[in-house]
């Protein structure tokens, strides 16, 4: 204490604690008051009993000597107060050459320990303006992530930790997992360690954390099962980094959690978040012997939305494909697949299970779930957004679509209340684009069966009889052997040989029904009984052009009798519809290449068939 803060007390103008704490603030230091900020002391006046402080905001302020003891607390010159009032530019340079050593610096003048906020409330605004400080920030953490002196935390909210000595990374996640206190804090202690395995050369150093693991495993077991899963996964995987490394022979395993909880299988899996999901699930056929497929595809049908393609793929990578194809195939005939199972398909379709995927029951099934799950106290938006959304899904669900099957299917989207009208529409003019046969559904402008007839040639019939016979014994299966060829070299997604086939294959089954319609509604004759009364489906008729008088000879058959070599035209064809019923003598406006023109009717003879 000087000799004038002495006579201050001495004379009453101070008291004994404001004097104490005045003579830690000599002219020089570096101050901070709570709501003027930081500023550095400039001079002590006894005689006036006032105090100078150049403050950021105010240069020269004064205050009472008396209250300056009081409210003001020293700061070391190297607080980043200190610094930045000092020379802001040598900050902000450090800053850009040496994010980890400025935030070294801030975390030294906030006492060893700071959030990322109160990081930022020392750097902003002076540093940086809002806006580059978190771009800066991200770069920041990536350095303090490799600096041995900083402690970075798992969450937002909680502070890094300036060290005393630098810790090496493996260090560091084992101090981090002693200090991890409840489950939570010690599972993602063990992620962190899980992902550094390779950083781990003394396997050592880990048995005190598998013995740690499995002690929690033991408390935690009937409570928490979900929990206990996690962390004995993450033991086995340390387990099979390190093999030198041994388990406990009393402890439970994964396989016998498993098995003790059948009953609840699907709901404790659910439980798990999708990375452990993925480990814990591969212990299902040691957890249940030759049995653990019906396990695992009761698991794929109960329809939990994390578990089911797991479970998928854990039947495809085990090669049940099979066993597992088979139980998809009765399940979509039962109408038994749960939404979610139904999604896996559906966005499976082009992989091993395409064959099965890609046909008209799926999409039953779609329809069906959605009519049932109506009911559900929360309902599911996700199939009617995935058959709205995904353009090719509804035509590659049709791609081998029978005509009934189509028609059948066609009838269920029309009359579902689960579309919102717009995507409706949507659906069902991908449809039509592809069937422009099952317009009629949607319209309802049918025509009666007599109308509905095509009325062809015996021999006609027969050759489109022969086509179709061609296109089901021959030309399908050919294509299907070319998809499973195609499917075999790889990637579906990115194979070529694949998507030209599966288009193909919408081609043939299209031709398909077609094909099937037509020959439904054909109906074969001879054409007996013609008269050359007047124009018909069975004459030939021979016309005058009045224009320069040329003459040209028609000859009206079958639907599919069109041959413009020998002239014959079929009676649906445009000229036939204007010709029929027409008779000698008569002039006719018929349509040619270009426009119309003027004929008369010369003379009609029965077609020489």
């Amino acid at each position: 204490m000087t000799e004038d803060i002495k006579k201050a007390v001495e004379s009453g103008k101070l008291t004994s604690v404001a004097g104490a704490a005045l003579a830690k603030l000599p002219p020089g230091t570096f101050v901070q008051h709570k709501s003027w900020g930081y500023g550095v002391i400039v001079s002590h006046d006894f005689l006036l009993s006032q105090t100078t402080i150049d403050f950021k905001s105010k240069k020269g302020h004064s205050m009472q000597i008396q209250y300056a003891g009081e409210s003001l607390a020293a700061l070391p010159a190297d607080h980043i107060a200190a610094k930045k009032f000092q020379n802001l530019d040598a900050v902000k340079k450090l800053a850009q050459s040496d994010p980890a050593a400025l935030v070294r610096h801030v975390l030294h003048s906030l006492g060893g320990r700071a959030t990322a906020d109160q990081i930022a409330t020392q750097l902003v605004p002076d540093v940086f303006a809002d806006a580059p400080f978190k771009k800066w920030w991200e770069t920041a953490k990536r350095a303090l992530k490799a600096d041995a002196l900083v402690g970075v935390p798992g969450k937002k909210t909680d502070p890094f930790i300036l060290r005393d000595e630098a810790l090496s990374p493996t260090e560091e996640i084992l101090t981090a997992c002693k200090a991890a206190r409840t489950l939570k804090e010690q599972i993602t202690a063990l992620d962190n360690l899980t992902k550094a395995l390779p950083a781990f050369t003394d396997a050592a150093q880990l048995q005190p954390v598998i013995a740690t693991i499995e002690d929690a495993a033991k408390k935690n077991l009937k409570l928490k099962t979900a929990e206990t899963l996690q962390l004995l996964a993450q033991r086995d995987e340390i387990l099979a980094a390190h093999p030198s490394l041994t388990a406990a022979a009393n402890t439970p395993s994964i396989a016998s959690i498993l098995r003790d909880n059948d009953r609840n299988l699907t709901a404790l899996l659910g439980e798990l978040p999708v990375s452990k999901l993925k480990k814990v699930i591969l212990a299902m056929p040691e957890a249940f012997s030759d049995h653990w497929s019906t396990k695992a595809i009761a698991l794929f049908m109960r329809g939990n939305p994390k578990v089911v393609p797991e479970a998928a793929r854990l039947l495809i990578e085990k090669g049940r494909m099979d066993e597992f194809g088979n139980a998809l195939d009765k399940a979509l005939r039962e109408h038994s697949v749960e939404a979610e199972g139904l999604q896996w398909l559906c966005g499976e379709r082009h992989g091993v299970y395409a064959e099965i995927a890609q046909h008209p029951r799926v999409l039953s099934a779609i329809l069906t779930t959605m009519e049932r799950d109506q009911f559900k106290e929360k309902r599911d938006r996700r199939l009617q957004d995935m058959l709205a959304n995904d353009q090719d899904l509804i035509i590659d669900l049709l791609a081998v679509a029978t005509d009934e099957e189509l028609r059948e299917v066609m009838r269920k989207l029309i009359g579902s209340p689960h579309f919102e009208e717009l995507n409706k529409r949507s659906l069902l003019g991908r449809v039509v684009r592809t069937y422009p046969e099952v317009e009629v559904l949607i319209t309802g402008k049918g025509e009666d069966d007599k109308k509905n007839e095509l009325i062809v040639s015996w021999k006609s019939l027969e050759v489109r009889k022969e086509e179709y016979d061609d296109l089901v014994t021959k030309k399908i299966p050919q294509n299907r052997q070319d998809i499973q060829i195609a499917r075999s070299y790889g990637d579906l997604r990115e194979n070529f040989e694949y998507k030209s086939s599966k288009e193909q294959q919408r081609v043939l089954m299209r031709q398909k029904s077609e094909a099937e319609r037509d020959l439904a509604r054909a109906r074969g004759t001879d054409f007996a009984g013609v008269t050359n009364e007047k124009i018909a489906i069975g004459t030939t008729v021979k016309l005058r052009r009045v224009s320069d008088g040329g003459e040209e000879t028609y000859t009206v058959l079958g639907a599919w009798d069109t041959n413009p070599e020998k002239h014959i035209i079929s009676y649906l064809s445009q000229m036939a519809q204007v010709l029929i019923g027409h008779t000698v003598g008569e002039h006719v406006t018929v349509p040619k290449e270009i426009g119309e023109h003027e004929v008369e009717i010369v003379s009609i003879e029965v077609a020489k068939i």
